[in-house]
């Protein structure tokens, strides 16, 4: 990607970078500017100055539609969905970004956050999942009932997997657990598993299910689940794990 700070590519559309990942910004970050012309630093300093601008957004959005609508006196629906406008005009967002600015970030999402809709002439946006608030029970999932050609994956870090292989996994304060279909390398997993992952969790999804702990398909492929009635997937459902690097640790 920084290859488009040669002269030769200068002309690009500067519009069409705003989907640059936290990686390649840090690249950008760290390139030594010195041989670039005036021209060319200018490139970097604008696109650094957007891509940051719609981070700043995301991050916001995900707060306010997953966690902070109530804190925050912001009506929710059940759906988990609220009035763009509403957002707008928080403290936190009003008289920096615009409607414009939301439906870019919804569009560019590499981890397809966000669902956009209209209802009665209003626009709405929701959180595709990761939700704590108790006030949204009623998100758009697809409930599983068969683990036929259905891998279930959960990636933590080495520093959980001592309590995990203990207690189980825990969905802590949010609403589900959240698992991946695939590992993280494979281009067709949008989200579900950080990037970063160090240890994977194989689940039993029929043990599982015949012990009527439910599981769930979002809308943006991710596997949900509220675990057992005190929110974990406990130990005995787990059927192999692996770090990294495809050592056995269980």
């Amino acid at each position: 990607m920084i290859e488009l700070l040669s002269s030769q590519h200068l002309s690009f559309n500067i519009l069409g970078l705003v989907n640059w990942s936290a990686a390649e910004i840090k690249k950008v970050r760290n390139l030594r500017t010195s041989g670039l012309t005036t021209q060319q630093g200018a490139l970097v300093k604008v696109l650094m100055s957007g891509r940051h601008k719609d981070i700043h957004l995301s991050k916001t959005l995900c707060w306010l539609l997953r966690h902070g609508a109530v804190k925050e006196h912001l009506a929710i629906s059940p759906e988990g969905y609220m009035n763009v406008e509403d957002l707008l005009n928080h403290k936190s967002l009003k008289n920096k970004f615009t409607v414009d600015d939301i439906k870019r970030v919804v569009e560019t999402s590499e981890k397809q956050r966000f669902t956009l809709r209209c209802r009665n002439n209003i626009l709405q946006i929701c959180a595709n999942q990761g939700h704590s608030l108790r006030e949204v029970d009623d998100i758009t999932l697809v409930p599983i009932l068969s683990s036929e050609d259905l891998t279930v994956i959960h990636g933590t870090f080495y520093k959980n997997w001592i309590n995990i292989q203990k207690e189980g996994i825990s969905r802590m304060k949010r609403n589900h657990i959240h698992f991946a279909a695939d590992l993280p390398h494979n281009k067709s997993v949008i989200s579900g598993v950080r990037s970063n992952a160090q240890v994977f969790i194989y689940i039993n999804l029929e043990l599982a299910l015949s012990d009527s702990i439910e599981f769930y398909m979002s809308v943006n492929g991710v596997i949900l689940s509220p675990g057992n009635d005190r929110g974990y997937i406990e130990p005995k459902y787990f059927s192999r794990v692996s770090d990294i690097n495809g050592k056995s640790l269980l």
